[in-house]
C-alpha cells in the first residue's frame, strides 16, 4: 500500500518506545492522518502509563491501553497447550500466540472508533508482520493496512534517531547507540534476537537472559509442585484455584527460580530465512511437562498418538500466522474433544533447569494396574499376546518369502 492512498485514521499497536513513537509521528506526516494508539498488556512486565503520556504528548486524543492477560492465556495460550503445541520440536511459539489477540483487538478498536487502517512495527524480515496482517484480513478483508518498515526510506538506526529529534520525540540515552539485541516479551515468555546473537556458534551472553536464573544458579535443593487440571487445562497450583494468568505468573517465578524453560533455537522462519532466538519460557515449560504427565493417564492410545500426529502440524499454522484460518478451529475443536476428560493433579520435580513429573492422579485413569503388574493376575490372559503377534508378524513374513523367492 503506498503513500497516496486517502487514509483519515488508523489504529496503531504502540508500545511507547521509540520505534512506535517514529511510527507514530511518520503516520501523522506521511499521511496526514488522525492516529488512534492501542497498547496491550499481555503481562511484558513493564509500566503502560509511560506510554499514554507518550501518546498524549505528541497529541493523540483516543488512546486505548488494556489489560488482556486473562483474555491472552485463557483463549489463546491455553488452548495451544492443550495441543502440546511446539514449533520444529523446541519453541514454544510465545510470540506468535500473542499476535493474533493484538491484531483482534485492533480491528475491534478500527470499527469502534471509524479508522479505515490498522498499522503494525513489524519489519519486512520477520514473522510478525504475516502474524499481524493474516489477523486484520481474517477479521476485516477490506482494512487498510500501512507497514512503516516496508514503505519508508530509513534503513539506519542513525536516520531513526534523526527523524525522531527532528520532531521533538525524546531519544533515551541507551537508544543512541546500537541495541544489543532485540527483545519481544509477553506474560509467556521472552524472545531476543539479532546483534550479538547473530552468529550461532557464539555462546549468548548471560545478560541476554531475563525470564531465567541460569541453572548453576538455581537452588541445590529440589522443588515440589502440584498442578491441577480440569478439561486439559490448568486450574490449580498446590492445591490453590488459581485464573488462568495468575497461575502462569505463578509457574513463572518457580520456573524463573529453578533456571527452566532456556531455548537456544535456529528455526525457519516463514519468510524463507533461517534466524537464531534465545527463548525463556520458565511457566509454559513447567505447564507443558504437567500437560503431558496428565494426559498419559487419561488419553487413549489411539487419541494421544493422533494428537501427537496432528501437532507439528497445528505449531505450524500458529508459527505461520493462521490462527484464524478454518484449518486451525478444525483441528482446534479435535484437540478440545480430546481433553474433556483430561482432568487430575501432576507433582513435579523442579531443579537445575528440570521439570520432571514424579506423580500423577485421575479420577478419570485409563492406568489399570490389574493388567500391567508384574505379580498374577486375573484379568490378562498372556497366551492372548501369542496369536495378537502372528497376526502382526503375517505380512512381515510373507515379505520375507516372497524376496528370498525371488534372490
Amino acid at each position: 500500500m503506498g503513500a497516496n492512498k486517502d487514509i483519515s485514521k488508523v489504529v496503531l499497536a504502540y508500545s511507547g518506545g521509540l520505534d512506535t513513537s517514529i511510527i507514530l509521528k511518520w503516520l501523522q506526516t506521511t499521511y496526514d492522518c488522525e492516529v488512534v494508539t492501542f497498547t496491550a498488556d499481555l503481562g511484558q512486565g513493564e509500566e503502560l502509563e509511560p506510554a499514554r503520556k507518550k501518546a498524549e504528548m505528541l497529541g493523540i486524543k483516543e488512546i486505548y491501553i488494556e489489560d488482556l492477560r486473562e483474555e491472552f492465556v485463557r483463549d489463546y495460550v491455553f488452548p495451544m497447550f492443550r495441543a502440546n503445541a511446539l514449533y520444529e520440536g523446541l519453541y514454544l511459539l510465545g510470540t506468535a500466540i500473542a499476535r493474533p489477540l493484538i491484531a483482534k483487538r485492533q480491528i475491534e478498536i478500527a470499527a469502534r472508533t471509524g479508522a479505515d487502517a490498522v498499522c503494525h512495527g513489524a519489519t519486512g524480515k520477520g514473522n510478525d508482520q504475516i502474524r499481524f496482517e493474516l489477523g486484520y484480513y481474517a477479521l476485516d478483508p477490506d482494512i487498510t493496512v500501512i507497514a512503516p518498515w516496508r514503505e519508508w526510506e530509513m534503513r539506519s538506526r542513525e536516520e531513526l534517531i534523526d527523524f525522531a529529534e527532528k520532531h521533538q520525540i525524546p531519544v533515551p540515552k541507551d537508544k543512541r547507540g546500537e541495541a544489543p539485541f532485540s527483545v519481544d516479551a509477553n506474560l509467556l515468555h521472552s524472545s531476543s534476537e539479532g546483534k550479538v546473537l547473530e552468529d550461532p556458534d557464539e555462546e549468548a551472553p548471560d545478560y541476554v537472559f531475563q525470564r531465567t536464573l541460569s541453572p548453576e544458579q538455581a537452588p541445590d535443593k529440589a522443588t515440589v509442585i502440584e498442578i491441577g487440571f480440569e478439561a486439559g487445562d490448568a486450574v490449580s497450583l498446590d492445591g490453590k484455584a488459581l485464573s488462568p494468568a495468575a497461575l502462569l505468573a505463578a509457574l513463572n517465578t518457580l520456573g524463573h527460580d529453578n533456571g527452566i524453560g532456556r531455548i537456544d533455537l535456529v528455526e525457519n522462519r516463514f519468510v524463507g530465512m533461517k534466524s537464531r532466538g534465545i527463548y525463556e519460557t520458565p511457566g509454559g515449560t513447567i505447564l507443558l511437562a504437567a500437560h503431558r504427565g496428565i494426559e498419559q493417564l487419561t488419553l487413549d492410545r489411539g487419541a494421544a498418538h493422533l494428537k501427537d500426529d496432528l501437532m507439528p502440524r497445528y505449531a505450524e499454522l500458529i508459527y505461520n500466522g493462521f490462527w484464524f484460518s478454518p484449518e486451525r478451529e478444525m483441528l482446534q475443536a479435535l484437540i478440545d474433544k480430546s481433553q474433556e476428560r483430561v482432568s487430575g493433579t501432576v507433582r513435579l520435580k523442579l531443579y537445575k533447569g528440570s521439570a520432571s513429573v514424579i506423580g500423577r492422579s485421575s479420577p478419570n485413569s485409563l492406568y489399570s494396574e490389574a493388567h500391567v503388574t508384574f505379580e498374577q493376575d486375573t484379568v490378562y490372559d498372556q497366551r492372548d499376546a501369542q496369536g495378537f503377534i502372528r497376526l502382526n508378524a503375517l505380512r512381515l513374513s510373507l515379505l520375507n518369502r516372497r524376496d528370498n523367492r525371488n534372490r
